[in-house]
C-alpha cells in the first residue's frame, strides 16, 4: 500500500486538513504570481484599490494556510511516531520469547528509533511536497492562459525531468534499502564495542582490529551507499533545473518568432518558468524522504510480521498448584557447533515442597530445559501437564506466572512496587542475610540502586525472585559466581526457607558438595536423562 495512503488512514481528518491547507497555500502562491504579472501592465492609479487589497488578502491566505499545513504535519508526524512506537513495543512485549530471540535486538531497536524518525522527517517534508505541487499546477494553469503551445513545451520539460528522475529513483531506492540493512549490523557492532569494553581494553590488538577492521568497513559501506543514493537524487534534481533553463533559452532565442509570442507573453513565460524552478526542485528534493519513508514503513511491517503476538490467552483455573509433569517433551534446535541438537524425549514430575537439582555438562541441554519448563520455549512434541491436565496453547501466559526465576543471564529491575506478598521487614531481613543492607535500601517498592558488582546484582535478583512468592522457583546456575559464604546462604538457608513454605524449587547447579540437600537429582547428557533418582 502507498505510504501516503497508509498515513491517511492513520491521520484521519487532521491529515486531510493539512493536505487541503497545503494545496490552498500552493494555489494562492501561484495566484500571487499571476497577479504580480498582471499588475505590471496596470496604470499606477489602478494598482492600490482592488488589486492591492486582493494581493494583501491572498498573501495572508497563503501564509496562514502554509502555517496550518506545516504545524499540522509536524503534529501528525510525532503522533504517528508515538502511535507506531506504542503498537510495536506492545507487540514486542506480547511476542513469544523464542520468536524475539530469533529476530534479534538490533533490528528491533533500529526500527523503533531510526526508522520511526525517518517517518517523522517524511511528515516534516510533506508540506513542501503539497505546497510546491500546487504551485506547479497553478503555474501551469496560468501558463495555459498565456499560450497553449508554450504550455506544451513546459509539460515536455517536466516530462523529461520526470523520466530522468525515474531513471535514478530505482537505483537510489535500492542503495537506501541496503544501507538500512547494514545499519542493523552497525548497531550490533556498536553494542559489541560497549559489551566487550573491558576485554577490548585488555587486548589492544583485538580492539584495533575490530575498530579499524569490520566496524570501520561497515561504517564506510553505509556512508557510500547513502551518499550514492542521495547523489543520484541530487543529479535528478539538477537535471530538472537544466531542462528548465534549456527550454527558457529555446523559447527566447529559437521559437519566439515561429510561435509569434508577444513581449507580454514572453515576460510571463520567463517569469513563470523561473518561478517554477524552486518548487520543482523542492518537490524532487522531498522525494528521497518519500523513498526513505517507504523503506522505513516496509521495515515496520516486516517487524510486525516477524514478531506476531501470542494467541489470545485464557486464565488458568483458580486452584492451588498440586503437580507439574513433562511428558515425552522434545525440542530440537541448532547447537553451538551449528548441528541439530535434540532435547528429549523427557519425562519428569515436580510436586509442591520439592527441591530438584538439574546437573550435567556444558551443552547437555540444561538451559534449554529451563526455558521449556517455565514456558518460554514451546515444545516440538509432548505435553506439559499441570494439576493433571494438559496445558493448552491459550493458557501459556497464566502458566508462566506460576514461576519466579533467576536465569544465568538475568535482568535486574529496580521497581518491584507491584509485589505485595512480602513485608518490608522480610525484605530488610533478606537484605541483611545477603549482606546488601549497606548498599541497597528498600523504600516505596523500589531498591535505592542496582549499580552493584555482578555478584551483588545476582544476590539482589535472588531477593526479587523471592519477593514474588510464586509456587515454583527456577535458579539457573545462581551460585556459580558467588563466594563460598553466599553459596552456603543460598543452599543452607534460602532454599530450605522456600521449601518450608511449600515451594517447588528447580536449581541448575554444579555444586556437588550440596547435592545431598536435594530431594532428587536429574542428570542430563546430550539432551537425555541419564539419572533421575532420589538421594
Amino acid at each position: 500500500m502507498s505510504v501516503v495512503l497508509v498515513f491517511f488512514r492513520m491521520g484521519g481528518g487532521w491529515l486531510l486538513l493539512a493536505v487541503v491547507a497545503g494545496l490552498i497555500s500552493g494555489f494562492s502562491n501561484a495566484s500571487l504570481l499571476a497577479m504580480i504579472n498582471h499588475s505590471l501592465t496596470l496604470p499606477q492609479t489602478e494598482r492600490w484599490l482592488g488589486p492591492g487589497v486582493q494581493f494583501a488578502l491572498l498573501a495572508l491566505l497563503m501564509l496562514a494556510t502554509r502555517v496550518i499545513s506545516q504545524t499540522t504535519f509536524m503534529y501528525l508526524g510525532q503522533k504517528v511516531k508515538a502511535r507506531l512506537r506504542g503498537e510495536l513495543t506492545r507487540q514486542v512485549s506480547e511476542t513469544r520469547w523464542l520468536q524475539l530471540e530469533k529476530s534479534g535486538m538490533s533490528k528491533t531497536i533500529s526500527v523503533l528509533t531510526q526508522d520511526l524518525d525517518t517517518l517523522v522527517v517524511f511528515f516534516v517534508s510533506l508540506p513542501n511536497l503539497f505546497i510546491y505541487g500546487a504551485v506547479i499546477a497553478g503555474c501551469l494553469v496560468y501558463l495555459a492562459t498565456l499560450s497553449v503551445s508554450v504550455l506544451g513545451l513546459a509539460l515536455a520539460a517536466i516530462a523529461l525531468g520526470s523520466l530522468g528522475y525515474r531513471a535514478a529513483h530505482g537505483r537510489a531506492m535500492g542503495l537506501l534499502r541496503q544501507s538500512r540493512l547494514r545499519e542493523d549490523t552497525l548497531i550490533q557492532q556498536c553494542k559489541k564495542l560497549f559489551d566487550g569494553g573491558r576485554e577490548y581494553r585488555l587486548n589492544a590488538d583485538r580492539r584495533r582490529r575490530f575498530v579499524a577492521g569490520e566496524l570501520a568497513d561497515n561504517i564506510e559501506a553505509v556512508r557510500q551507499q547513502r551518499t550514492r543514493g542521495y547523489v543520484l537524487y541530487g543529479l535528478a534534481t539538477s537535471w530538472g533545473s537544466i531542462l528548465f533553463f534549456a527550454f527558457i533559452g529555446l523559447v527566447l532565442f529559437g521559437l519566439r518568432d515561429p510561435l509569434t509570442l508577444d513581449p507580454a507573453t514572453i515576460t510571463g513565460y520567463v517569469m513563470i518558468f523561473l518561478y517554477m524552478i524552486v518548487p520543482v526542485e523542492g518537490v524532487l528534493s522531498s522525494l528521497p524522504t518519500l523513498a526513505s519513508a517507504r523503506v522505513a514503513l516496509q521495515r515496520v511491517q516486516q517487524l510486525r510480521e516477524d514478531l506476531p503476538p501470542e494467541q489470545p490467552q485464557r486464565p488458568l483455573p483458580a486452584e492451588p498448584f498440586r503437580s507439574l509433569a513433562l511428558e515425552a517433551i522434545r525440542y530440537q534446535y541448532r547447537g553451538e557447533d551449528g548441528e541439530s541438537f535434540t532435547l528429549g524425549p523427557l519425562d519428569m514430575r515436580f510436586s509442591p515442597g520439592e527441591l530438584v537439582f538439574i546437573v550435567g555438562g556444558n551443552g547437555s541441554g540444561k538451559t534449554t530445559l529451563a526455558n521449556l519448563l517455565v514456558g518460554l520455549y514451546p515444545p516440538d512434541s509432548g505435553a506439559i501437564v499441570l494439576n493433571g491436565r494438559a496445558l493448552a496453547g491459550d493458557r501459556q501466559e497464566g502458566y508462566r506466572q506460576l514461576f519466579s526465576a533467576v536465569f544465568n543471564d538475568f535482568f535486574l529491575f529496580d521497581d518491584v512496587a507491584f509485589v505485595h506478598e512480602r513485608t518490608a521487614e522480610q525484605v530488610n531481613h533478606l537484605l541483611r542475610l545477603l549482606k546488601l543492607q549497606h548498599k541497597v535500601r528498600f523504600t516505596g517498592g523500589r531498591f535505592s540502586t542496582t549499580a552493584l558488582s555482578q555478584g551483588q546484582r545476582k544476590r539482589l535478583a535472588l531477593l526479587q525472585a523471592w519477593l514474588e512468592e510464586r509456587p515454583l522457583y527456577l535458579f539457573d546456575e545462581w551460585a556459580a559466581d558467588q563466594d563460598p559464604e553466599f553459596k552456603a546462604v543460598f543452599y543452607l538457608e534460602l532454599l530450605p526457607m522456600l521449601k518450608a513454605e511449600g515451594k517447588t524449587i528447580v536449581a541448575i547447579t554444579h555444586d556437588d558438595r550440596y547435592f545431598h540437600l536435594a530431594d532428587r537429582i536429574i542428570k542430563l547428557e546430550s539432551g537425555r536423562i541419564v539419572q533421575a533418582a532420589p538421594l
